[in-house]
């Protein structure tokens, strides 16, 4: 069931940086810094969970589904950053994401992929069903963190054999 449950996180974190790609490349809405740093995490919960489903051991899965939970973590703070501070900040310069971006050279090396070609106040105003893409982002990672605590263990409610 977890292995299972580790690959749709991964599949499912995958689509939601092709989503990006499509609003970004197919209908213009520009990333700013902070949607950029959400697309690395949502491919590093990919990595983790598809190693974690196709790797064999119990162990494996566990330290993949606690690898998930940890990323979601980071990616709902960074949501919750995006929506309540950076939205609000004309240039994002010298943030995390922003430093993040920096140091790694993603944006020169891979730019379709990962070029900050918007502010947040900018990106802040695209909207998707009258939500901000960071608010959708964040209740994505939070149902990613579920379904990487469930992988966690045994489902609710299931005994062990020759448990009383």
């Amino acid at each position: 069931m977890s292995a299972r449950l580790l690959g749709v996180i991964a599949a499912t974190s995958v689509a939601a940086v092709a989503a990006a790609l499509v609003a970004q490349h197919g209908f213009g809405m520009q990333p700013c810094p902070w949607c950029v740093f959400q697309r690395v995490i949502y491919l590093g919960i990919a990595v983790v969970a598809a190693l974690g489903a196709l790797l064999p051991g119990r162990g494996s899965r566990l330290a993949a589904a606690l690898a998930v939970v940890a990323l979601c973590a980071g990616g709902i703070a960074s949501a919750v950053f995006q929506h309540q501070v950076a939205a609000r900040d004309a240039s994002c310069a010298f943030t995390l994401a922003d430093r993040f971006l920096g140091a790694t050279g993603l944006e020169t090396r891979v730019p379709w992929l990962f070029q900050v070609t918007a502010t947040c106040v900018d990106a802040a105003a695209s909207r998707l069903l009258g939500l901000p893409f960071e608010v959708w982002s964040g209740l994505l990672f939070v149902l990613l963190g579920v379904a990487g605590l469930l992988a966690l263990g045994r489902p609710v409610g299931k005994k062990r054999a020759g448990a009383k």
